[in-house]
């Protein structure tokens, strides 16, 4: 083959391949978990995510385990938060309002494990397998 040849084959493979990357990057094959906002209440504070069950299988009861961290990295606190029943490719919105928690101290989330994974074709383990976390926040999330 001569050079001319190799360069010809190698730029028609590459369109398909990067479309077939493409693809498989934009199909979520995992749990995508967003803080997305951190407001205080009269408790303590307002956690706000968002997540995102890119499954083929509906997850019908999810707990994560967060570890929040404050402005000295050191742990604040453990808490167990129930995202209860997650659908198949769908999004949900989930509150929880941590008492004794200062949202102006919380600097780092970071989602230890999920003690609850439960859903029809689910294997154990399964809502920790490649979690995407990402924060809109002024605090960080860690999967």
């Amino acid at each position: 083959m001569t050079v001319r040849t190799l360069l010809l084959s190698a730029m028609l493979s590459v369109p398909g391949i990067t479309s077939v990357a493409a693809q498989e990057a934009a199909a979520p094959k995992a749990l995508e978990v967003e803080l997305n906002a951190l407001a205080g209440s009269q408790k303590g504070c307002l956690f706000t995510f968002l997540a995102v069950n890119g499954f083929a299988q509906d997850i019908s009861k999810v707990s994560f385990e967060f570890v929040i961290f404050n402005d000295k990295g050191t742990v604040e606190r453990l808490a167990l938060l129930d995202f209860r029943e997650l659908p198949a490719g769908k999004s949900k919105v989930r509150q929880f309002d941590v008492p004794g928690v200062k949202c102006e101290t919380v600097k780092n989330l970071l989602i230890n494990d999920a003690p609850v994974c439960e859903g029809t074709g689910l294997e154990k383990g399964r809502c920790m397998d490649g979690i995407v976390t990402r924060t809109k926040a002024a605090a960080g999330l860690e999967g």
